[in-house]
């Protein structure tokens, strides 16, 4: 038996302990570059064998930290609680093994676009207590992000903290790990530099409650016509993150859910701050993969100074 096999089976023995099933059989699935993910379905007693059967959606990490499944649980529990963006449920959330509510893909038409696009508007008008997380981990993928110690609320304290807590944690791993150039590496420094200035940022925004990882992966469109958030690095942050995020790598039926979010919460002049919002993401990039990320950073940092 392989490694991956290996795997395959002592995923299928957690899931059935945890869920109380009497066996449970695991297959894996695409779509996530960090974690193994598997459609897990499992017998819940009973007569044939251990029938009937459920399928839940289980995810494993080898070494992972020990609050990084919670706090993609917590973080689920965050959008939830904001009443407004659909969710998986969490059945399971322990360091080695998340299991979540199966939910059956689908793919989007204009309708599930335009209604996302309400959706995530009204998402962004859901205060969050304070910047990040204060007290809590977050993930964005694998990386911890920080957060002060102290909660941060004012609207004008958005430039520091993404600054202080985003920006400049990811250059100095990018640096670190030698995929960023010293010039492109300078470049997000004189950004970071000049974040104060509403000209770069734009106008004070208050925290509110973002995915913070919204790229157009973890929009999992349903059978039944919903855009299900999963993945998500969920905070207090800046709302333009998330649309930018959703901009960086393309995601289905984009121009009907902006459009449909601007009609709900107009935006004025946030294409030019797309770069900006891009980079924390592009420095992940840089820091998880290296390749031409370093590069895509300095330049999205020149383009966010104008």
């Amino acid at each position: 038996m392989d490694g991956a096999a290996r795997a395959g089976r002592s995923l299928e023995r957690r899931v059935a302990q945890l869920l109380g099933y009497a066996v449970a059989h695991a297959a894996p699935v695409g779509g996530g570059s960090i974690c193994d993910a598997y459609r897990v379905s499992g017998g819940l007693g009973g007569e044939q064998n251990g029938g009937p059967f459920e399928t839940v959606f289980a995810k494993s990490l080898d070494a992972a930290p020990a609050d990084f499944f919670a706090a993609e649980a917590a973080g689920l529990a965050r959008l939830r609680a904001t009443g407004t963006v659909h969710v998986p449920e969490v059945y399971a959330a322990e360091r080695e093994v998340l299991v979540l509510e199966w939910v059956e893909p689908g793919a989007p038409d204009r309708a599930a676009a335009e209604r996302f696009g309400r959706q995530l508007a009204a998402l962004h008008e859901s205060p969050a207590p304070s910047w990040g997380t204060p007290g809590e981990p977050c993930y964005l993928g694998p990386l911890p992000l920080t957060s002060p110690p102290e909660p941060v609320m004012e609207p004008a304290a958005w430039p520091r903290f993404h600054a202080e807590h985003r920006l400049l944690p990811l250059l100095r791993a990018a640096v670190d790990s030698a995929h960023i150039a010293p010039q492109d590496a300078r470049d997000v420094e004189r950004l970071c530099e000049r974040l104060d200035d509403e000209a770069v940022a734009g106008p004070p925004q208050p925290p509110a409650v973002i995915h913070g990882d919204l790229w157009s992966g973890n929009v999992h469109w349903s059978a039944d016509g919903r855009a299900v958030l999963i993945d998500p690095a969920a905070q207090g942050g800046h709302p333009e993150t998330d649309l930018a995020m959703l901009q960086l790598f393309g995601c289905p039926e984009l121009p009907r859910i902006l459009a449909a979010y601007e009609e709900v919460r107009p935006l004025p002049g946030r294409q030019a701050r797309v770069p900006l919002h891009q980079l924390q993401h592009l420095l992940v990039h840089a820091v998880l993969f290296g390749g031409g990320y370093g590069a895509q950073s300095g330049s999205a940092a020149r383009g966010a100074l104008g």
